[in-house]
């Protein structure tokens, strides 16, 4: 097989690291035109190695705009203003910065007559050629993969027979047979239930803590951003509000300004709460 970056699926005792000074995701004044309509202005954002990165706003702000031209899944121009690890988005082949990122979008297309294993065999594809053989070794990071999002009883299930939250630790599990150092998601608790959304949240967490797995990812729910992240980013309008860590960025303030509510915010535990009382 290729040599490839060290994943953090094969080396976590390695990536355990703190807020680094070598960001994993570096945009540098990036604007986003569709149509006629100025989506982003002007963001500069470093999104930290080896943490977990929120981006939070209202609807329409401009998160997944942002998000998508973070890994360039939208043309932006100044797109050499873009770096993943080092390295601009420019000078990435496919199967290569696949070998390092994988993106999860919100609604992800349901093959119907896939199995869960077949489904993530899919995520080994940045690795596959065919002067190669490389069953041993996608075997093996299946059945890892499998095992860490606690999927393995699925394997032999057809993907529209599991349920919402099956299904996202399944799509999860694919992304993580890529053998990122970055895992991205757009919105990944839509559509869940309360339980299994703190499932996935939960899920995050032990592989940003154990994997040593950088995250970023949108979010809606104030109180799970405020929880969970690490690291959190405040767009409005299209215009980067804010960044830092969440009990700084997270404020009475912000909700009134930013969100057009009143409410709390209670830091005063491990955990961490937004509590909303009413719109302004």
């Amino acid at each position: 097989m290729d040599q490839h970056n060290s994943s953090p699926l094969t080396h976590s005792s390695e990536n355990r690291s703190t807020i680094s000074e070598s960001p994993a995701v570096t945009v540098k004044h990036v604007s986003i035109t569709l149509g006629e309509r100025q989506i982003l202005h002007d963001i500069s954002l470093a999104i930290p190695k080896g943490k977990i990165t929120t981006l939070i706003g209202p609807n329409g702000c401009g998160k997944s705009t942002l998000l998508r031209t973070m890994i360039g899944h939208i043309w932006a121009h100044g797109r050499d203003n873009i770096s993943i690890f080092d390295k601009s988005l420019n000078r990435y082949k496919a199967d290569d910065l696949a070998k390092v990122m994988a993106f999860l979008p919100q609604s992800p297309d349901i093959p119907k007559d896939m199995t869960v294993e077949e489904l993530v065999y899919c995520g080994r594809y940045p690795y596959q050629r065919w002067w190669q053989n490389t069953a041993e070794e996608d075997r093996t990071v299946v059945d890892r993969v499998l095992d860490i999002t606690k999927t393995n009883h699925l394997r032999d299930q057809l993907i529209p027979s599991l349920s919402g939250g099956e299904r996202q630790r399944v799509w999860i599990a694919m992304a993580l047979a890529q053998e990122p150092k970055l895992l991205v998601l757009d919105e990944p608790t839509t559509y869940l239930d309360i339980n299994h959304q703190l499932e996935i949240m939960e899920l995050l967490k032990r592989l940003n803590e154990e994997e040593g797995l950088t995250v970023l990812m949108v979010l809606h729910d104030l109180t799970q951003a405020l929880q969970y992240s690490d690291y959190m980013a405040v767009l409005q309008d299209g215009r980067l509000i804010t960044s830092g860590y969440p009990q700084d960025v997270m404020t009475e303030d912000l909700l009134q300004d930013v969100f057009r509510v009143h409410g709390s915010v209670d830091v005063s535990d491990k955990k961490g709460y937004v509590k909303i009382t009413g719109l302004l």
